[in-house]
């Protein structure tokens, strides 16, 4: 039977296995990292202005935020299993470079993480308001941290620098600081954390929206939306600009990926930007190509006629696979482009006076409620699948990084956690968008460490008086 370490439909597998699983786990980090960012200025505001609708807001999405890194701790802890029985040869040669970043990541992140949650979770009626608020910020710090240890190791995988490779071919660090800030890491980090906030506005836009459809005067909703929207506003086309400064970082670093990415075959001068198409590795060309002539190279180059590099310019060997490459990018701009829509949409509605009124809005709000967490699935995709065959660019190939399994056992492995990802996720993410479904109120009810996620009815700790949205 064919083995894992020996390629082929086991390999493929393997990968996909992979794919999976951080597919899935992705979104829990990247809400988590939103969530805790917007929770940190929903206490700062209450703190300072005193007005009870940033306490409403705080304490309805705290408990989503409880489930939501919960579940991504836990869908974590799959993948690092998946690391050591999968891709033995990937440990055992990159390990002395990833191994130490993810235990300073546990030691500086996860600890603080783990050792303020239960305060920001269960404490405040515990402590003062201000150490809580302080509580909270740690956090979100921590998450932060955390996406940057991450990052770094991926970002390495990438761009590997700072390194000697040993006789066996194991990866020796001899530089941490260029390890860490390689070419890619700051283009990377950046993009991914705005993807994160986006995502969070757009999951919190559209429970507001969904919401105001319900009862548009409820004041924790108008807070929501209006606050989800103006965060849209800003961060949407900072991350096109981001986009554009990645590409262009990624033409210097990674020219394959790009013209893996922009469906480019052949290099030349006055590059087309191909909107549409189908790549054939085989017949080496886009078919049925929709073009744009000569945009592509000012869009990567900034120049009308500038060179831009094409597949035919590299070895068919190292050509990565075409078509998740390919669309995986037109599903993440394709996406962005309909947030841009909506953030434009909102600043108008908002200088019109009409951003709670119109219902055909909302609806798109709504709509739009999952486009980022699908928008950070497409762009890992042309990450992870653009920088293949290699799993350190470059240096070490896929299927040397592989374990001897075989077909059998790697079919068995992917079934099981389809299953139990079906079944305990599956609940999981039905739960948080049953709490989502539940209407704010005003005098929102705390989480508390002896009562489950959502009681009934409003826990009345201050003036239940509706009070306008300061947002709007």
């Amino acid at each position: 039977m064919t083995s894992l370490h020996a390629g082929g439909l086991a390999l493929v597998l393997a990968r996909a296995q992979f794919g999976f699983t951080i597919a899935f786990h992705i979104m829990f980090p990247a809400f988590s990292i939103g969530l805790a960012a917007y929770l940190a200025v929903l206490e700062l505001m209450w703190l300072v202005t005193k007005r009870p609708v940033y306490l409403d807001a705080y304490r309805y999405w705290l408990k989503i935020f409880a489930v939501i890194f919960a579940i991504g701790v836990v869908s974590g802890l799959v993948m690092a299993y998946e690391v050591g029985a999968n891709w033995a040869g990937y440990s055992a040669k990159v390990g002395p470079i990833l191994g130490p970043l993810l235990a300073w990541e546990t030691m500086s992140a996860f600890f603080l993480e783990a050792g303020f949650l239960g305060i920001m979770l269960f404490g405040m009626s515990r402590v003062g308001p201000k150490l809580h608020f302080a509580a909270t910020a740690l956090v979100s710090i921590g998450t932060l941290i955390s996406a940057s240890w991450i990052l770094a190791a991926n970002s390495w995988m990438q761009t590997p620098r700072g390194y000697a490779l040993a006789p066996d071919g194991a990866f020796i660090p001899k530089n941490w600081l260029a390890i860490i800030f390689n070419p890619t890491f700051p283009y990377m980090w950046l993009h991914m954390v705005l993807a994160a906030f986006i995502a969070t506005a757009l999951a919190v836009g559209a429970v507001g929206a969904f919401h105001l459809l319900r009862n548009p005067k409820n004041p924790v909703s108008r807070l929501m939306f209006s606050m989800a929207m103006w965060l849209l506003t800003i961060a949407v086309p900072v991350q096109g600009f981001v986009g554009d400064e990645s590409g262009r970082a990624t033409m210097t670093d990674q020219p394959l990926k790009l013209a893996a990415m922009e469906g480019d075959f052949h290099t030349r001068a006055g590059q087309a930007l191909h909107l549409f198409g189908w790549p054939s590795r085989s017949l080496g060309r886009l078919l049925y190509d929709v073009k744009i002539p000569d945009l592509g190279s000012l869009i990567i180059t900034h120049k009308l006629h500038g060179v831009v590099q094409g597949l035919d310019a590299f070895p068919k060997s190292d050509w990565p696979v075409l078509i998740p490459t390919f669309w995986g990018f037109r599903v993440m701009v394709g996406l962005w482009s309909l947030m841009l829509v909506l953030a434009l949409g909102a600043l108008a509605l908002r200088r019109g006076g009409r951003l709670y009124e119109n219902a055909w809005f909302k609806r798109f709000a709504v709509a739009m409620g999952p486009a980022g967490f699908l928008t950070i699935i497409a762009g890992w995709v042309v990450t992870e699948t653009g920088r293949q065959p290699w799993t350190v660019y470059g240096v070490l190939r896929t299927v040397q990084s592989a374990s001897p399994l075989t077909l059998g056992e790697i079919v068995w492995s992917f079934g099981i956690i389809i299953v139990l990802y079906t079944l305990v996720f599956g609940v999981g993410i039905r739960y948080v968008l049953g709490l989502m479904a539940h209407e704010p109120t005003v005098g929102e009810p705390p989480l508390r460490d002896d009562k489950p996620l959502r009681s009934h009815g409003p826990h009345r700790l201050h003036d239940p008086a509706p009070a306008p949205s300061p947002a709007e």
